[in-house]
Parts: C-alpha cells; sequence; structure tokens
C-alpha cells in the first residue's frame, strides 16, 4: 500500500517526484469527460516508465485472441477501446536539450488534480544537462462542456538564463496498445493536414473501421501579451507538429495554449470529420482558455450540486468519496445508449474498456440516484439494442427458441472474452441484467419500460435458464451443473446456490412482468409474444415447475446456504489463519491450489443475499455472513462494498466502516498494487453505495426511500443528495438527529427507522434520534 498522495478534501495532491509511481499517478490524475479521456501522461517528452492512454468512447478494435487450446464457442476476439491519437503533446527543447523529467534534476514537482472544478494542474522546476533551470506549469481538462474537447495551458519561465527555446506543439496518431496481442498498431493514416497555428491527423482502425479525426489549434503568450506565431510543419506518418522558436527572457514566462479535439464516425459521417474538427476548433478557440476553463467549473458545479456526498470530521473519506464519485463522472454522462461503463473507464488498458457485469450489479444504483433517471435507462437500453447478438452467443452454445446469454465482455454485444471458465460458466451475468431491470423500475416507477423494453430481454433470459437446467433422477429436482459463479476462485462447480437462485427469481420476475404488461397493455403484449414466437402458457409452465423444484444446496447442520456442491469438502481454513505472506492468493498460490482452497474472491452467496435480501430474515442473513466473510479474501475490487453494506444491516456498524475503508481509497492508495493499470471505476460506485445504503441504510420499499442509518464513529455528519422519481432530497446523518431538506420536485414521503416522514417543497423533515457511531477503526 502507497501513502504519496496528500489529503485535502477537494484535490488529489502529489508533492516530489518518484518515477517509481509515474504509471500509479498516471491512473490517479486521468481525466475524461464521458466521450474522451485522457491518462495523466506528461505533456513534454518522458523517456521514463510511462503507460500512454488517449481514449475514445465507443472506438474499438477486434484483437486477435490468444489461446493454447481453442474451444467451440469461443470468440475470435477481444473488443477493445483503444490508444487513440496522442493530443496532448508538446515538445520543448531548451539550447538543443530536450525537457524530458527522465533526464533532468526534477528539484520541485507538484502535481494537482482539482476535483470541484474538473482540471490537472502540474507544477515542476528541472534543471538540465546543461544546468539551465526552467520552472513549468501545465493546466489541462476534458472539457464538460465541450465533450470531444480538451486544453491544455503550458508555461515555462527560464530560472536561469535568456535565450531560444523551441516548442513543438503535434498530434501523434502512431501508436500502440500495452496490451496488444501480437505488438499490432491497429490504426491506418487517413489524411493529415498542417497549418501555421495547428494541424489534424485522421485514421481508421483496422477491421472495425471506426474513423477519428484528431486536431489541434495553437496560440501563444509571452510575459502575459499574445505573440504572432510562424510556425514551420513538421510531418511524419500519423503525426502532424506547428514547430516555432522564441527567445526566451530570464524570468518572463512563456505560454502555449492547445486546443484539441476528437471527432469520429460514430457521430458524424467519415467524409465530414475534418470539416465538423475545424468547425469544432474554431469554436472552441474563439471561447479561449480562460472561458473554456470556467464553463468546466461551471459544469462541474452542476453535478457536485446533485452528487456531492459530505463527510464532517475524516478528511481522508471526504477525498476519497469525492473521487471516486469525479472518476464516476469522468467516464460515463449517460447522454448516449451505445456507451457503457468499463472496469478501468479511461484510466487505463486492463479489461479492455469492454462492457463487464458490473454495470448493472454496481454502477446502476448509483446513477438512479445521482443521475437524471434518462441515464440508467441508456444502461438497459445499452442491453436491449444487444438483444440479438445474446441470442446469438446463446445459440453458439447450443441453446435454441431465442433464448439469450448476455456476455461476459463485450463492446458491441459480441461474447469477446476467452476464458473458458468465465465465457461458458460465469452466466449468472444474465441474472445480473435482468435485476437491473428490476431495480430501475423499482426506483423510478417507469413501468413503460417494460412493455415497451424490458419483457422481450426478461423472456429471453428465462428461456436461457429453462434450458441451462436439467433434470437429476438421482435428487428428483432440477439442477445447475457446470457453472463458475461470483467467487472466481472456484470454476466449474455444480448447483451453485447464487447462479440457481438467481436463475428461479429471473424466471419469477418475468412472469410476473408478462402478467403486468398483458393487463396493463394488452395490444403490446399481444404483438411482443406473437414476434418473438412466446407461449405463455406452455413456457410459464416450464418456469413455474423448475422454480419450484429447483435444488438449492443448504446445509442444515449451520442453516446456510451452501455456495455449491462439495464446498463443505474443502479445507477449511479462515483467512485470518493464513499468514500474511501467502497473500494475496492470486499473486502468491497456483491456481491449482486457489481452486482446492476454500477461499472466496469477492461475495457469492452474500451477493444474492444483498439483491434479495427482504426474502431473508435477519437471523439467516447473519448466519450466513458470519460464515462466509471469514473464508473471503476480498481481492476482487467488488467485494468490501456488497460486505459493507450487509453489516451495516446487521448492525455490525464497525465491520461495515472497515470493508468501506478496503474499497475507498483502493486506487489513492494502490491497495493491490495494481492501480498503474488503471483505477476501479466500477468499484467506485460500490463505494458510494457503502455509505449510502450501508451507513445510511437507504432502500426502496413499496415505492418509498426508506433510510435505517448510523454514523461511522470518526465522523462527526454525513449528507448527501438523492434524486428519486422526479424530486431531489438531501439528506444530513448527525449525531443526534436525521435531517431532511427538500430541494427541488414534488413532495415525497419517505421513511426513517421505519417511520412515515411527509418532505414537502416548503418545509424539510428533521427526525430527532440518537444515532449511534461505531467505535473508531483502528
Amino acid at each position: 500500500m502507497k501513502d504519496y498522495i496528500e489529503v485535502d478534501e477537494w484535490k488529489i495532491i502529489e508533492n516530489g517526484f518518484n518515477p517509481h509511481y509515474n504509471k500509479i499517478s498516471e491512473s490517479i490524475f486521468s481525466l475524461g469527460n464521458g466521450r474522451m479521456g485522457q491518462r495523466a501522461n506528461f505533456e513534454e517528452a518522458y523517456s521514463g516508465e510511462t503507460l500512454q492512454g488517449n481514449y475514445v468512447a465507443g472506438v474499438y478494435y477486434p484483437d486477435k485472441t490468444r489461446v493454447g487450446w481453442w474451444k467451440n464457442g469461443y470468440p475470435e476476439y477481444f473488443a477493445k477501446v483503444i490508444n487513440a491519437a496522442n493530443w496532448i503533446g508538446i515538445d520543448i527543447n531548451i539550447d538543443g536539450e530536450q525537457l524530458d523529467l527522465a533526464k533532468c534534476e526534477v528539484q520541485q514537482f507538484r502535481r494537482e488534480l482539482n476535483m470541484q472544478e474538473g482540471y490537472l494542474k502540474r507544477n515542476f522546476t528541472a534543471k538540465t544537462a546543461g544546468g539551465k533551470i526552467v520552472e513549468a506549469e501545465a493546466i489541462r481538462f476534458c472539457s464538460m462542456a465541450d465533450d470531444e474537447a480538451g486544453a491544455i495551458k503550458y508555461t515555462i519561465t527560464p530560472v536561469n538564463f535568456s535565450g531560444p527555446v523551441t516548442f513543438t506543439p503535434f498530434i501523434d496518431g502512431d501508436v500502440v496498445n500495452k496490451d496488444s496481442n501480437y505488438d499490432e498498431k491497429f490504426w491506418d493514416e487517413i489524411k493529415k493536414e498542417s497549418w501555421n497555428d495547428g494541424g489534424f491527423v485522421q485514421m481508421r482502425t483496422k477491421k472495425t473501421g471506426f474513423e477519428v479525426a484528431t486536431g489541434m489549434l495553437i496560440a501563444a503568450l509571452q510575459n502575459g501579451e499574445p505573440i504572432k506565431l510562424h510556425t514551420q510543419a513538421v510531418s511524419k506518418e500519423k503525426y502532424v507538429g506547428a514547430k516555432f522558436k522564441l527567445d526566451a527572457v530570464q524570468g518572463q514566462s512563456i505560454s502555449v495554449i492547445k486546443y484539441a479535439a476528437n471527432l469520429s464516425s460514430q457521430n458524424y459521417p467519415a467524409a465530414e470529420l475534418v470539416v465538423n474538427l475545424k468547425e469544432t476548433l474554431h469554436q472552441i478557440a474563439s471561447k479561449g482558455f480562460d472561458t473554456m476553463l470556467k464553463e468546466q467549473a461551471d459544469a462541474w458545479a452542476a453535478k457536485w450540486k446533485h452528487n456531492d456526498i459530505i463527510i464532517e470530521g475524516d478528511a481522508s473519506a471526504q477525498q476519497a468519496i469525492r473521487f471516486n464519485i469525479f472518476q464516476l463522472n469522468q467516464t460515463y454522462t449517460g447522454e448516449d445508449d451505445r456507451l457503457n461503463i468499463g472496469p478501468k473507464g479511461f484510466t487505463g488498458e486492463k479489461y479492455g474498456g469492454s462492457t463487464y457485469w458490473d454495470t448493472e450489479a454496481y454502477c446502476v444504483p448509483f446513477y438512479l440516484a445521482t443521475a437524471d433517471q434518462k441515464v440508467t435507462r441508456n444502461l438497459l437500453l445499452y442491453r436491449y439494442k444487444q438483444l440479438d447478438k445474446a441470442i446469438e452467443n446463446a445459440k453458439l452454445l447450443g441453446f435454441t427458441n431465442g433464448a439469450a446469454l448476455y456476455p461476459m465482455v463485450t463492446m458491441d454485444g459480441a461474447e469477446c472474452h476467452n476464458e473458458w471458465e468465465i465465457t461458458f460458466e460465469e452466466i449468472h451475468r444474465n441474472g445480473a441484467i435482468a435485476y437491473a431491470i428490476f431495480n430501475y423500475v423499482r426506483y423510478t416507477g417507469d413501468e413503460t419500460y417494460l412493455a415497451d423494453y424490458g419483457l422481450e430481454v426478461l423472456i429471453a433470459i428465462a428461456r436461457f435458464w429453462s434450458q441451462r437446467v436439467n433434470w437429476s433422477e438421482d435428487k428428483q429436482q432440477y439442477v445447475m451443473l457446470g457453472v463458475t459463479g461470483p467467487n472466481e476462485y472456484e470454476n466449474n462447480v455444480n448447483n451453485n446456490w447464487y447462479t440457481s437462485m438467481l436463475a428461479c427469481w429471473c424466471m419469477k420476475y418475468t412472469i410476473e412482468v408478462a402478467e403486468k404488461v398483458k393487463a396493463a397493455d394488452l395490444g403490446k403484449y399481444t404483438e411482443l409474444i406473437n414476434r418473438i414466437n412466446f407461449n405463455g402458457q406452455e413456457e410459464t409452465g416450464r418456469f413455474k415447475d423448475i422454480i419450484a423444484r429447483m435444488y438449492l444446496p443448504y446445509d442444515e447442520k449451520r442453516q446456510i446456504f451452501l455456495q455449491q456442491d462439495g464446498y463443505l469438502d474443502k479445507e477449511q481454513i479462515l483467512v485470518k489463519d493464513l499468514p500474511a505472506g501467502e497473500r494475496p492468493i492470486n499473486q502468491k498460490w497456483s491456481w491449482d491450489r486457489i481452486l482446492r482452497s476454500c477461499y472466496i474472491k469477492q461475495a457469492d452467496v452474500l451477493q444474492g443475499i444483498y439483491f434479495f435480501e427482504d426474502q431473508y430474515d435477519i437471523d439467516t442473513i447473519r448466519r450466513n455472513f458470519d460464515f462466509y466473510e471469514p473464508r473471503t479474501v476480498h481481492e476482487s475490487s467488488l467485494s468490501p462494498c456488497v460486505h459493507a453494506i450487509l453489516a451495516a444491516k446487521l448492525g455490525d456498524e464497525a465491520r461495515a466502516y472497515e470493508f468501506y475503508l478496503r474499497t475507498a481509497r483502493l486506487d489513492l492508495d494502490d491497495y493491490n498494487n495494481d492501480t498503474e493499470d488503471g483505477c476501479h471505476i466500477t468499484s467506485m460506485a460500490g463505494t458510494w453505495m457503502s455509505v449510502v445504503e450501508g451507513f445510511a441504510g437507504m432502500r426502496v420499499k413499496n415505492g418509498k426511500l426508506s433510510f435505517d442509518p448510523f454514523l461511522p464513529g470518526k465522523w462527526t455528519s454525513f449528507s448527501f443528495n438523492v434524486g428519486f422519481r422526479g424530486t431531489l432530497i438531501k439528506v444530513t446523518i448527525a449525531k443526534s438527529a436525521v435531517d431532511i431538506k427538500h430541494l427541488s420536485g414534488p413532495g415525497l414521503k419517505v421513511m426513517v427507522d421505519g417511520h412515515d416522514i411527509d418532505v414537502q417543497p416548503d418545509a424539510g423533515a428533521k427526525i430527532t434520534k440518537v444515532v449511534l457511531a461505531p467505535p473508531p477503526i483502528a
């Protein structure tokens, strides 16, 4: 675990330059605006360790799969959001020496991510090998107001010399992905052009044929005054630059302002990209850097007004939760239903930037409460529009009659994950998609979604489950063989409780929704069942039979749901009894040893209890929690949040806070030694869940928001905003009271500790109570 990020409630600050931490910082200080993203690479040259990252949302490449043993049904590729043109680059040459912090003596260095206003600022003082000292400041952002654009203001000041300094702002499309399976470059150049004050490169992805035009306009100031530039065009493969030389004066600053934009054929006809690129560049340059920066601050102020969490009494926790919310907002804005949320967002290459079940299970709750409901609706539409490909995926594996298996990993709906125990067997992802539909309708009350889109998806998923089970003559029950549950440390198991239980719930919910849609809109129902050949009586009859006779493993002695057949045959050594030197086991043990152990990567049985806690009494939840948590190594970033929420439900407030701490500063402190690969974006939504669903105990019950809060021991209070069915409220939880303030929309009835509270536009509601705090966590 690292401890080099300074604590500040609104900023992420790195003081001093440690090249060994550079790739970690490149992840942490990443920027994005939902349409494009950028790791915190340096503008000037850097020959040290770095992971370049410039990404354009929705643009991907089908990188050919590398496997040792090909199996029927394997995808031929892994779809990846790929490195796009480097738009931030500004080469700087001082008296014949290239400015490069890997080769200079770095005398002072500070990197600051301003989360409140949405920009990255870097200051340093460097001494070249020739003895020349410069001070530098770089400010940049990916614009939320102009979401295809970014801007940079790069200022240097000679400290101990006067003389020529050469600047070359550039666009470089000759990029590679570190994770390219065959070291292939994914782009072909289409055209490029240089101007006195800028230029562009237009490129096309191989195979997929996406085109992206990346361009720049530049300006310069000396001692605060504009300079007329005379540049020399620099052109090479996939590269344009605008080189110019200025006579620097000791103590006087020179600023280069670079306006840049990425336009994609996702949003424009390829033939019109350049015209629109030039228009975008001139539009943002005419505003000027300061105006763009002000618009950026205003856009972020609007976001924070809606989704900030304010923690009093714990600056480290405050910084952490804001960092998590900041990165979520940078990654996905919900404006485009073709886009989704990759586990690393725009912060790194790992997991390919593709869509996993993380979105439905962990991100949906965050966006439901913190954004307009259209944002979550677009996440659901993303899956609806890929239903045909989900049916194709199932067909490849032998399923029929419109059964759908949604992919484990995807960009366009086709499966592109190639580990057999995941691709073919981690089928619980189907249930997460069905649960997201349920969660959306429960939260928003938007039942029109069911008739228009939801029921069709649910029927296809239910058809899959009804074919995936088989009848066991021995048990005289239906069984689910050869699956992998959320606990990926056990593969190819039989009768994983979570998967089988989720399958039953999906079929039951499908029946309920079909009856609801039929009663509400017979015309739409009839059109749908005719189009998809749904035999309501026959198919729902099979669903009901499976639900009634599904084998769900249970241990009578311990009175717990059994994770899967044979789990208790494993040697039951608790995590606390594992030597510290053997953890994390995914880095210290062989895969064979992990598979034979009892250790759980992340919530499995407990994931099901989290989803459906209303079905279980508190003693059942406690027995299962107390059995499984001590066997869980939490080596998935998605694990601690579920445990935090259940611990809070059980009144185990100290452990709830302990699990929260594990996830809140996961990336800031590089807890798992993997932040250099990118931040854990989807688990950041789990951090928000730990606070709002855990500490505040927020649930939806009978169409109303309900709260059952407690106050963590180090905090004096915490507050957050929640949007619910057109109403925005602010909830503040302190030691002696819960205060609910109406912010906008119609009046709202909520529950606090089981009591109905009326929150009206002209008055909030203050509930006096003692909010017990747990002991502080050491």
